[in-house]
């Protein structure tokens, strides 16, 4: 089946199509067992820039495959898959803050797997849990495709050094000749519509409760990527942070420290979307 170029440098034709589609907000979104009442978290309402205008999103998380030894242990530990973890309430809660404070419109969320022919109507993807990896060899080729036409794919919530090496080895599968680069404050993904001076460590609401922002010796958060030809981040990893739990806690009133957080995961995420409907 043919599929649509949407390569960068000639037109997104999958963003025109997309702006046929308009989402209307239904109120505020809440995790299961998050109390109700208003939103807690607040993030400055930066105005909506006229390059924004007319640009469609929608989160599109990537439903994968597992290492086997490891998907078996991950499931005696969180009784689910990893594809799932956050959903759907991290992504809810991202797209109704994203078409509140941009003026790009919001669809609501969905679930792809790579081999689905949808996946090349939306520019941007995402992989939760990435440590946990193992694409087909068809699979390698798609995201391969995907990525050097234009699009983008995030990768979040994965810690410590085993995750990091399972992880790069599935992308060396996509790309044996690219590294993955750390990107630093002076990049553009850190001032496109927020202006941020450094990159967050988002913990996991598990953390968090144990009074650290880390988890399985991932000290250090880092925002990395891999880069096209042209320098473009096509891949963009958010590396020991934990970027899904601070939208799905954000709306819970029991954890009032957490704000911050919260507050910090919204800013860059919503950064690395402008960026990725942008560059």
């Amino acid at each position: 089946m043919s599929r649509p170029g949407w390569r960068r440098g000639a037109t997104l034709g999958l963003l025109v199509a997309a702006r046929a589609l308009v989402w209307a907000p239904s109120g505020e979104v809440l995790a299961i067992g998050q109390p109700p009442g208003p939103p807690t978290t607040e993030i400055d309402s930066s105005p909506p820039t006229q390059q924004l205008d007319g640009l469609t999103w929608t989160f599109v998380r990537i439903r994968y495959g597992s290492w086997e030894d490891k998907l078996r242990v991950f499931r005696a530990t969180y009784w689910a898959d990893p594809w799932t973890i956050d959903g759907p309430a991290a992504e809810q809660n991202l797209s109704r803050r994203l078409g509140r404070v941009t003026s790009v419109q919001v669809n609501d969320p969905i679930v792809l797997t790579l081999e689905d022919e949808r996946l090349w109507e939306h520019p941007w993807i995402y992989f939760v849990e990435p440590g946990n990896l193992r694409f087909t060899p068809t699979e390698v080729e798609i995201v391969r495709e995907f990525l050097l036409r234009g699009g983008t794919a995030t990768f979040d919530d994965f810690h410590g050094p085993i995750e990091w090496d399972s992880f790069a080895r599935e992308m060396k599968r996509v790309f044996p000749n690219r590294d993955i680069v750390q990107l630093t404050p002076d990049h553009p993904v850190f001032s496109c519509f927020y202006q941020l001076t450094e990159y967050p460590q988002t913990p996991g609401l598990g953390s968090f409760f144990n009074g650290v922002t880390w988890e399985k010796g991932g000290f250090e958060a880092g925002l990395h990527a891999i880069l096209d030809d042209d320098g473009r981040a096509m891949a963009l990893i958010n590396f020991n942070t934990d970027m899904g739990d601070g939208w799905e806690w954000s709306n819970a009133e029991d954890y009032p420290g957490y704000i911050k957080y919260t507050a910090q995961a919204y800013r860059m995420m919503i950064n690395e979307v402008v960026y990725a409907l942008t560059h």
